[in-house]
């Protein structure tokens, strides 16, 4: 069935059965691996998962606002109803507050009020990562130097968070688009399941409107955990796998007529990209740690 589910329920157990709690900066402990890598097959099967229901609309959203929008801007994703990264925003003053206690955690120039400072969005737009991503596909399809990096060190003072996914590297094999994923510290329960639905999204549109197939997603995590408030959750998604597996895994519509990338819509109701007959398990509800 889904083989994205397959993978996932994998990762879960081996981080449960194999892992080591330590502590970490948010002062909830983690049970962490230092390591894992998968492949997907994007062209075969859109890979989002089934044994816990994820939110297209907003997940699309988040990568359209940090790769089209190219936007540190958290009130983009507010007007559309998105607030993954409400945690993480510089207030008026240039703070970044501590949600529970409300202590600032570090002070910014407050020109970065309302941001997360020089971090993703912020730089695809400097380093114009997505137009240079773009032309090299269309003119040089054996170029080898086609990486975007969101880890720039001269940014890293002055971002909130600096990238957890924080590079990819393309390509062009037989005519398919394909992109290796390299994540530096990896959310599993949250994180990645949305990382991953979000860059199956952005190869097909770049596929798209390059002209190519859409070919395979190679992910790889260096710090992969769970947070201890986080196991029950887990658990409770691994009880439903192995008592009904995985679910056929849906297909991902984009609009055909969208030529250019930055011509995708990006209104809170995502009219160019849909999930069809998308079948989970309903929710479950997991702990963000700021």
């Amino acid at each position: 069935m889904s083989r994205w589910d397959d993978i996932y329920i994998h990762l879960c157990k081996k981080i449960l059965k194999d892992g080591k709690e330590v502590e970490n900066r948010t002062g909830v402990n983690t049970i962490k691996i230092p390591s894992f890598h998968f492949t997907l097959n994007v062209g075969e099967e859109f890979p989002i998962l089934t044994t816990k229901q994820l939110f297209i609309r907003q997940a699309v959203l988040e990568m359209l606002w940090i790769y089209q929008e190219q936007s540190n801007d958290v009130r983009w994703l507010q007007e559309r109803n998105v607030h993954i990264w409400d945690k993480w925003m510089i207030d008026e003053n240039g703070d970044w507050l501590n949600d529970q206690t409300g202590k600032v955690i570090k002070h910014f120039d407050p020109i970065y009020a309302y941001t997360i400072g020089t971090a993703y969005g912020y730089i695809v737009k400097k380093y114009r990562l997505i137009d240079r991503l773009i032309k090299s596909l269309k003119s040089d399809p054996e170029d080898r130097r086609r990486v975007i990096s969101l880890w720039q060190d001269c940014e890293l003072d002055n971002a909130v968070l600096p990238s957890c996914v924080w590079s990819s590297e393309w390509d062009v094999t037989d005519g398919k688009l394909n992109v290796l994923v390299h994540q530096r510290s990896c959310d599993v329960p949250l994180g990645l399941p949305f990382n991953v639905t979000q860059y199956a999204v952005l190869l097909c549109m770049i596929a798209q409107v390059c002209g190519y197939e859409p070919g395979t997603l190679d992910w790889s995590i260096k710090d992969a955990h769970i947070y201890i408030n986080q196991i029950d959750g887990i658990q409770e998604q691994i009880k439903r796998y192995e008592q009904n597996g995985s679910l056929k895994a849906p297909q991902l519509w984009l609009n055909p007529e969208i030529k250019d990338f930055y011509n995708f819509d990006n209104s809170r109701e995502l009219k160019d990209v849909k999930l069809l007959n998308y079948e989970h398990m309903g929710k479950i509800k997991f702990e963000l740690t700021q």
